[in-house]
């Protein structure tokens, strides 16, 4: 069966995770803005994504061209900030998947969390102004009603973190080879 990897990184994060399980099962990979209707020809498709207020950037974009997905093996791994072992996290994640994607490709699926970073930094204007307007949104929430992901926020504010763990793709890794 022929693979693509397809990726869609703002800060490179999840271009890491990609470039890295390209490497590991020499499978091509290339930015969701390369994309076009030759997706249609590959078996499986692996999709990494960054999570961006509460969406898979590029995602919807990039699985709407597809044609029929009944014969394809689809995988998404979302990368993101919060802890994704938190179920709490993965709920909200995959809930906002939901509303993006169409039900089918949704359903057929296997998705994956992988945890990335961020450095304050390099972040632009925009996605600067959301994160301080989160921060104070939820910082001064009583203890009892922060999120594990608003938690994570509030000790990471304005920090340049990075929480990427390659043996992540492993889960990815053994999906793939099924």
């Amino acid at each position: 069966m022929n693979s693509i990897i397809i990726y869609a990184s703002h800060y490179g994060a999840t271009k890491q995770y990609a470039d890295e399980l390209s490497k590991k099962t020499n499978i091509k990979v290339i930015s969701f803005k390369e994309v076009n209707q030759q997706i249609n020809d590959y078996d499986n498709i692996i999709y990494l994504g960054g999570l961006y207020a509460g969406g898979v950037l590029g995602m919807s974009k990039t699985l709407i061209k597809l044609n029929d997905i009944s014969s394809k093996n689809i995988i998404i791994a979302t990368v993101g900030l919060s802890d994704p072992t938190d179920e709490l996290n993965k709920n909200n994640i995959r809930n906002n998947m939901k509303s993006h994607i169409p039900k089918e490709v949704f359903e057929k699926a296997k998705i994956f969390h992988l945890r990335g970073g961020i450095d304050y930094s390099k972040l632009n204007f925009a996605h600067k102004t959301m994160m301080k307007l989160l921060y104070n949104a939820v910082k001064n929430l009583p203890k009892e009603k922060q999120t594990a992901e608003d938690r994570a926020m509030i000790e990471t504010y304005n920090k340049k973190v990075n929480f990427i763990d390659f043996s992540g793709l492993d889960k990815i890794i053994n999906e793939i080879q099924k």
